[in-house]
């Protein structure tokens, strides 16, 4: 790895984390749940860039350096696993767990099917 491609990716997961933050603040001004619905649309839409941007890795059309910034670096900082267990743990604590389990799981098949979904649109580009 050169010093400017881990500088670019340093900076592309800053990047990540302050557009997680300005997200999630901003859906949580806007909705009144317990539901943690900014980390599930955070963690699902990136998921579905990470699919995509492999896929157009895989097949020759971005670069693998460009793949390691937006997926490792953009994508890393801005998706946060740490906190949707934390918010699994706290809705559980709080004895909603039926919130709890769709937080754990509906998360997991939401951001699994996202990523694939990334996937799949990245092989339309490639052809």
């Amino acid at each position: 790895m050169t010093p400017l491609l881990f500088v670019a990716l340093s900076l592309a997961g800053g990047v990540g984390a302050v557009l997680r933050l300005v997200l999630d603040g901003a859906i949580k001004v806007r909705t009144r749940t317990a539901f943690p619905l900014g980390t599930l649309l955070i963690n699902v839409s990136g998921s579905l860039v990470l699919g995509f941007v492999t896929q157009l890795a895989l097949g020759g059309i971005l670069d693998d350096a460009w793949r390691l910034v937006i997926g490792t670096g953009l994508c890393g900082g801005f998706t946060t696993f740490s906190t949707a267990s934390f918010e699994t743990v706290r809705l559980a604590r709080e004895r909603r767990f039926a919130l709890a389990w769709a937080n754990a799981v509906g998360m997991l098949v939401a951001a699994v099917g996202a990523g694939l979904l990334g996937i799949l649109l990245g092989r339309l580009l490639v052809g």
